[in-house]
């Protein structure tokens, strides 16, 4: 019997991790389903080259271990870029004296640095591995599903070799943002993103998107790629996210501060992201420094860790003669505290200038907080009328909107959020795997050898 083998890596080693994608993998994982038509579905992790069984997705109460298999992943990955170089340079020798004392000096550096204390933590993290996980053989007909952001981890070549002993691969893509937007990121995530997506296109048999609008635009890259008789053997299709908050506690006490805030009738207007440039902060403050200079009494509270490239906008923040009495900004806010902020907000604002889904936009919405956003394609999927929508170009467009909501006090979208559902994680994951299924049974025999090595 096919079974559906769910990865979930980036997770598993880094449980503490709470933005989207995290929060993404750890619902499904434990939302999936046992068997969808006859097909298994196994929570699965790739560790040191070998395949595992999960077992328990969180970490046992074990700081130490936990710090210690961080160390151990990160040694490893240094010791994966250490190869990469010593190739590199390698290939520009033209001297094989050189090219000998090169391999000498790599082969006693390697050891050194990395063989033995990679070799000792290994020793010790699979002891701990195994009260959370079970080694597990796979089977030809089995589908890996790359669930998690497998860009951060080091098992393209395991990943090749279950491809060219019959197992199939589905690649999880939540957004080409690195590859469209390359402005909003790092060099070196731009890089390996790139490097990780020319692999995924070559190597899947199936992508799987979490918007209808990242999956015509995977689609048109793949086909842009590798043309249209090479795309012709892969399948395009998507399923949407659920909307539940998994870590909220009852038992949590909510932030103080977060709870002084609405203590007052003053609007709250809420925006909730990892602050980035991608998530358009800025344009925020410049709409609501316009319309607390009309007089507006609307209030603007950002949630959110601290992410990339925001120095200028955290001094503006931090700066800004708003702060605490009209602008706020929470950095480390719990479940619980933001499940009270979903509650008690006007309304939620999320002017990204490009989204592969935008989950706190159905955490919101779902709750009955009105939201305004971003004219985008992919918002206008998940929104559709329930939404109101501003040129991110211009504003005073959001300014108008707030104005109208606070004078008339009727939400400014065609229809009301009252009415508008959305799915659960339960079916968000029966969603991935049910269409996922549906597409393996239907996959044409393609050769196993269509796959590329990374980088």
């Amino acid at each position: 019997m096919t079974r559906l083998l769910v990865e979930c890596t980036h997770v598993f080693n880094h449980p503490s991790v709470n933005s989207g994608i995290q929060r993404v993998v750890r619902n499904v994982v434990s939302h999936l389903p046992a068997s969808v038509d006859n097909v298994e579905c196994v929570p699965v992790v790739i560790l040191n080259g070998e395949l595992y069984r999960v077992l328990q997705l969180q970490p046992l109460d074990a700081p130490f271990f936990s710090a210690l298999q961080i160390f151990s992943e990160r040694l490893e990955r240094l010791a994966h870029r250490f190869w990469q170089w010593h190739r590199r340079r390698d290939a520009q020798c033209t001297s094989k004296l050189a090219q000998r004392l090169l391999y000498v000096g790599y082969r006693l550096s390697l050891f050194a640095a990395f063989g033995l204390p990679i070799r000792l933590t290994r020793r010790i993290n699979r002891r701990q591995l195994l009260k959370r996980c079970s080694p597990l053989r796979h089977q030809p007909g089995d589908q890996l599903v790359l669930l998690d952001s497998s860009w951060h981890s080091d098992f393209c070549a395991h990943v090749e070799q279950l491809k060219r002993e019959g197992v199939g691969v589905i690649a999880v893509i939540y957004d080409l943002i690195p590859l469209t937007h390359p402005q909003f990121y790092e060099a070196r995530l731009i890089e390996v993103f790139s490097e990780w997506f020319d692999w995924i296109t070559r190597t899947a048999d199936g992508y799987m998107a979490i918007s209808a609008t990242v999956r015509d635009q995977v689609q048109e890259e793949v086909q842009r790629r590798i043309g249209s008789a090479q795309s012709a053997w892969r399948w395009f299709d998507f399923f949407h996210l659920g909307c539940e908050l998994d870590l909220h506690n009852h038992q949590a006490a909510v932030e103080p501060r977060l709870q002084q805030l609405f203590t007052t009738s003053d609007p709250v207007y809420l925006m909730v992201s990892t602050i980035e440039p991608r998530k358009n902060h800025a344009y925020l403050l410049d709409a609501f420094e316009r319309a607390w200079s009309a007089g507006s009494t609307a209030r603007l509270c950002f949630v959110g860790r601290v992410g990339w490239k925001c120095t200028d906008l955290l001094t503006r923040v931090h700066q800004h003669a708003e702060l605490n009495q009209r602008l706020f900004m929470f950095n480390d806010l719990n479940d619980t505290s933001l499940e009270y902020a979903y509650a008690h907000a006007s309304a939620l604002v999320f002017p990204s200038f490009v989204e592969g889904f935008g989950l706190p936009l159905v955490e919101a919405m779902q709750r009955g907080l009105p939201a305004m956003g971003s004219d985008i394609a992919v918002f206008r999927e998940i929104g559709s009328q329930f939404m109101a929508y501003f040129d991110i170009d211009d504003p005073q467009s959001l300014v108008n909107l707030i104005n109208e909501f606070q004078c008339s006090g009727q939400f400014p979208a065609d229809r009301n959020v009252s009415q508008w559902r959305w799915i659960g994680w339960r079916e968000a994951s029966l969603q991935l795997v049910e269409r996922s299924v549906s597409h393996v049974v239907e996959l044409p025999a393609a050769s196993g050898s269509q796959h590329a090595h990374c980088s």
